[in-house]
């Protein structure tokens, strides 16, 4: 049964992905072993993204802080680098993928509001819900210029924590800004249209 699983696997994956976890799932759980592979093995039919594409949007949902499955970071850089990525690009997906940590505040920080509403701290406070001073003004306006895009459920994260929404600006900012190979034209490893995840998540355009 592993040596048939196997081969149905490869035939619709690939080899490169198979390893002792799938072959403990076929052995377990058939069913849901050939209805995962087939599953997987839509895109990688239909092929509108080229196998390097693939293999680095995988590479970014593996290495995301919500997933980090080593192994399949691994096989996805391998997959990736065999399929003519550059290093830079590699790099740039990892970069991207490190960005979803701020969910935490994009998460953390409304209901912060919240709370302090309830608890009557919020109209007191001196910078929630008030105007941006010169200083978040000129914050607001490096984001926009670097991210290119600024949405309202910053307005609070920027109001309450100039100093750490100044830092995650940097931080975010590196694979959008930096300049590859010597090139001051060109920004950034990755073409805009394979962003990886969306302005305010994870993306240059898909991986």
């Amino acid at each position: 049964m592993t040596d048939e699983s196997k081969q149905f696997f490869t035939e619709q994956v690939g080899p490169s992905q198979w390893d002792e976890s799938w072959e403990q799932l076929a052995k377990h759980d058939a069913p849901f072993f050939n209805a995962s592979v087939k599953l997987m093995a839509v895109p990688r039919k239909k092929q509108h993204l080229s196998p390097k594409i693939q293999s680095l949007v995988s590479l970014v949902v593996d290495c995301a802080s919500t997933h980090l499955f080593m192994p399949g970071v691994k096989q996805h850089m391998s997959d990736a680098l065999a399929a003519g990525a550059s290093v830079a690009e590699v790099l740039e997906c990892i970069e991207l993928a490190s960005t979803l940590g701020i969910h935490a505040c994009n998460i953390g920080i409304p209901t912060l509001v919240e709370v302090m509403k309830e608890e009557g701290l919020y109209d007191s406070h001196p910078s929630a819900g008030k105007p941006f001073d010169d200083r978040r003004l000129a914050l607001k306006d490096d984001f926009a210029k670097k991210r290119g895009y600024w949405h309202t459920f910053w307005d609070d994260f920027l109001a309450l924590d100039p100093e750490f929404f100044e830092a995650y600006t940097e931080f975010s900012s590196v694979p959008w800004t930096k300049v590859v190979d010597g090139k001051a034209s060109f920004k950034g490893a990755l073409e805009p249209k394979v962003c990886l995840g969306g302005r305010g998540r994870v993306v240059r355009t898909v991986c």
